[in-house]
């Protein structure tokens, strides 16, 4: 998408859950989501006990920002605590410990994308528009492990991964199979747009693929698109 695009249909996030120990910063990235993103429904958490809590009380944000370093959870355990409670939401990983190994991991464990604590307004627009169009982001100068669609397709891997798939993403997939756009899909499933283009984001990235079309290929190639119906 171009960036007079972007402009033209500016990125709006209805809601999310920011998980940061420190209170001013949590706070501040908070303001930073409703000022530039239109995020009316903002809950905070300063550690992962509170986190929990806030997800157990039916809220169902469409994405949530996560600090690794919180004063009850150590390395990944957290993220991986988060994702287990909502697959299907998109986790950004915003921290200040910046090393390749840290970003590489939280991606190989599924977050949807790791922004430093330090970049800059714009960047960080950048990076949530990237994030939100269902591609993962990691900081300029970071590369992701190489991954191919042709990697690990025996019918019976393929299988097992399409099994672990949410009842809504499994019929979403069917859908993309059939040529649906995400409005469509919304209109279909009756859910909002920003939540099918969350449920895509996460089967895409379970799927080990990068977009529709490679998870489509997917499906046809091991003859299984008519266990979705």
């Amino acid at each position: 998408m171009s960036r007079a695009a972007l402009s033209v249909h500016p990125l709006s996030i209805k809601s999310a859950l920011v998980i940061d120990d420190h209170p001013l910063y949590c706070d501040a990235l908070a303001a930073t989501m409703e000022s530039a993103f239109n995020t009316r429904r903002i809950r905070t958490a300063t550690s992962l006990s509170e986190a929990m809590q806030q997800l157990r009380m039916r809220f169902s944000p469409d994405l949530i920002m996560l600090d690794l370093n919180l004063p009850d959870a150590s390395g990944l355990s957290g993220f991986l605590k988060i994702k287990e409670r909502t697959p299907d939401v998109p986790v950004i990983v915003i921290s200040a410990i910046t090393s390749l190994d840290v970003v590489q991991s939280v991606i190989a464990a599924g977050a949807a994308g790791f922004i430093p604590k330090d970049i800059g307004r714009e960047s960080f627009h950048e990076a949530m528009q990237e994030i939100w169009s269902g591609k993962t982001y990691v900081p300029p100068g970071y590369t992701l492990p190489a991954r191919t669609p042709t990697a690990d397709r025996s019918v019976e891997a393929i299988s097992r991964k399409i099994a672990h798939l949410s009842q809504q993403q499994t019929r979403i997939l069917a859908l993309i199979c059939e040529g649906m756009p995400n409005k469509l899909i919304a209109y279909e499933m009756q859910l909002a747009e920003a939540t099918v283009k969350a449920h895509i984001t996460a089967l895409l990235r379970r799927l080990g693929v990068h977009n529709r079309t490679q998870a489509a290929m997917l499906v046809r190639e091991v003859s299984i698109r008519h266990n979705l119906q």
